[in-house]
């Protein structure tokens, strides 16, 4: 194969015509600097239209665009074709959630379950008439989470979610401690209702495969570590 074309093989799944899923194999012109997601749409403009996927922002903040690439969960936007360091990129959709079209899932549960942890500020005070404040050192303090674009790649490899549908997985766990850490948030009560349960926080088993596959290097286990401290101080009545 020539140095400037590589193959694409593209997981497809149509519920409407297909019975089982398929992989579909497409040549594609290699260009520096290629990503996953410009090689999809050259096949979708020029190969197969009827090709799904989601995409959005291309520049790794939507987090739509989240697939299974050559065994690992990562961002199609973000990864390009020569950093894989093969001659072929095979594609398919997030595993272990539900699957719409050839690279689409559902993402409704992932959804629901990031608005059980309330991920929002709350507050039971009078707002200040400007703005809250914030010090250098208390903002800090959110600096490793506050990244999270929603895209679920690490809820998708995530093993306890496999086994249990119930489980708020590390994407949601990861944002209640952003907001537990939070100097402005009067809201830890709240949260503890959906963390502080089976199906919380205590389901973590620590296999690490959330910091393996986030596009932004959060560290998920280390934060829900935190969460689990300050969940046990609230427990004892420490602050």
């Amino acid at each position: 194969m020539p140095e400037s074309q590589f193959t694409l093989k593209v997981f497809r799944f149509d519920p409407d015509m297909d019975t089982t899923h398929r992989y579909d194999s497409f040549t594609v012109p290699l260009r520096e600097g290629m990503t996953v997601l410009e090689a999809l749409f050259y096949v979708l403009e020029e190969k197969d239209p009827s090709l799904a996927f989601r995409y959005a922002c291309r520049g790794a903040v939507c987090g739509s665009c989240a697939m299974h690439i050559n065994g690992s969960n990562r961002l199609a936007c973000q990864t390009q074709i020569v950093n894989l360091k093969a001659t072929e990129a095979q594609v398919s959709p997030l595993p272990y959630l539900p699957l719409i079209k050839d690279l689409v899932v559902e993402m409704a549960s992932f959804y629901q379950k990031m608005d059980e942890v309330q991920p929002y500020l709350i507050t039971h005070k009078t707002p200040p008439e400007k703005e809250y404040l914030q010090s250098p050192r208390e903002r800090k303090k959110l600096d490793s989470v506050t990244d999270c674009i929603w895209c679920a790649a690490c809820y998708s490899a995530c093993p306890v979610v496999w086994g249990d549908p119930e489980y708020l997985g590390p994407a949601a766990l990861v944002k209640a401690h952003r907001f537990s850490v939070d100097s402005r948030d009067q809201g830890g009560m709240e949260r503890l209702k959906a963390t502080d349960s089976e199906e919380g926080l205590w389901r973590c088993h620590t296999v690490f495969n959330c910091v393996e596959v986030c596009p932004k290097e959060i560290n998920q286990t280390e934060a829900i570590e935190g969460l689990r401290r300050r969940t046990l101080k609230r427990r004892l009545g420490w602050k």
